[in-house]
């Protein structure tokens, strides 16, 4: 497609002289503009990818697909029954009873808020992402009137493993004297960390058969969660929970209760993506200055060329190798770094943290712990195309105005 002399011409052009430093320096802002544009979207967006990935990792680590509660407030006494109605449901992998309520915690003269959640061993076994969190004791021992603390409210609280909290209930006993509330003393197991502050700062989890006891409800649940096989099938599997459960119980799923924040993230990732793509056009028109500089400089050398015999396609393929080469070179530089950082990424935070000295992905305000990557190969191919894509087009203009230089009137100038 490209004549060897074509190639050589263009790459001699490339190599500007002195007097063409400023050419240079305007070539060199385009090639740099590109390479970090294309590495700053591929940064972006796969930080932007892996954060949405490992947040639902963690939601759905902790909780169901669809989740089940009463319609009219009260407990489920005849959830064994329903837990095997729904486990014949097509695609439900998982139906787990459980008892989750809010409450107050003291120890010693820490009180905090918290979340309780009581669950049977053999669900919390069905759960990789909580079993494994589940560090520095025996999860077996996981029965009778013991508890297991999130590690960032244990730390909050000052509690280790073998500590003992107390657990207050506002709903308690009703006396002559009012309401009082229902007071209880637990040996902590240990602690968990799902990587995720949410659940780190503010739940405890304890069996289920404490928790039916503690709470009073006999052997009735507040919720039964089901987990699918297949996330896709959410909306026709709720519709047959629904269906099976009847107008007593309310049926929800993730996407409901997560739906704000996921929508948000969405938002924000496709905002971010059309921002980011500035730069790279931005770039592009760097190219195209730099390239009508450089036509304007080479204009004798093209009048030359033209009278020995060069067609004003050989003329325009000239500067387009020019641009394309510039466009090329930036965007794989651009891609290479990107994905070393994205391969690097925690250890570039912790670096530039111990430098600062500040903490740069606070846990409290990004919910997880590490700044997570997930590079998607389709939407690094995409911003590699539109890159190519803009680079060449930026090449178009210079390289016809090239090709349409008069050599009669360039070398009357000279």
């Amino acid at each position: 497609m490209f004549s060897k002399f074509e190639r050589m011409t263009a790459w001699r052009y490339l190599r500007a002289k002195r007097k063409e430093g400023f050419i240079s320096v305007i070539t060199g802002f385009a090639f740099t503009g590109i390479a970090l544009g294309v590495a700053t979207l591929i940064i972006v967006m796969s930080v932007m990818n892996g954060f949405r990935s490992e947040l639902l990792s963690r939601i759905l680590g902790i909780n169901g697909h669809i989740g089940i509660v009463s319609a009219v407030g009260l407990p489920f006494n005849n959830y064994a029954e329903a837990v095997g109605d729904i486990a014949e449901i097509e695609n439900v992998q998982t139906v787990m009873p459980m008892i989750e309520k809010q409450l107050l915690v003291t120890a010693g003269r820490a009180t905090e808020g918290a979340m309780v959640r009581g669950m049977r061993l053999e669900d919390v076994v069905k759960k990789p992402i909580l079993a494994e969190s589940f560090k520095g004791f025996d999860i077996n021992a996981f029965k009778g009137d013991i508890v297991v603390v999130g590690n960032r409210l244990a730390q909050k609280m000052g509690l280790v493993q073998g500590s003992e909290l107390t657990l207050i209930a506002p709903n308690g006993k009703v006396t002559a004297f009012g309401t009082v509330p229902r007071m209880k003393t637990y040996k902590v197991l240990g602690t968990f960390d799902v990587g995720m502050y949410e659940y780190d700062s503010a739940f405890i989890f304890m069996p289920l058969e404490a928790a039916q006891k503690y709470f009073g409800l006999g052997d009735a649940v507040t919720q039964i969660d089901v987990t699918l096989d297949n996330e896709s099938k959410v909306r026709e599997v709720r519709k047959m929970i629904e269906a099976s459960v009847g107008a007593t119980a309310y049926v929800y799923d993730w996407k409901q209760t997560n739906s704000a924040f996921f929508n948000a993230i969405d938002v924000e990732r496709n905002v971010m993506f059309l921002i980011l793509t500035l730069i790279i056009l931005v770039a592009a028109f760097n190219i195209i200055t730099g390239l009508i500089m450089l036509v304007k400089d080479k204009g004798r050398d093209i009048a030359v060329l033209r009278t020995m015999g060069a067609s004003k396609g050989m003329i325009m393929r000239i500067f387009f190798l020019d641009g394309a080469f510039i466009g090329v070179v930036g965007t794989a530089l651009g891609l290479i770094l990107g994905l070393l950082f994205c391969d690097n990424i925690e250890n570039i935070r912790q670096f530039l943290q111990y430098i600062s000295g500040r903490d740069l992905f606070s846990a409290e305000i990004y919910f997880l712990s590490q700044l997570p990557v997930k590079v998607d190969v389709l939407e690094v191919t995409m911003v590699v195309v539109i890159a190519l894509l803009l680079s060449f087009v930026a090449t178009l203009y210079p390289a016809y105005r090239a090709a349409k230089y008069d050599p009669v009137e360039a070398l009357r100038y000279e």
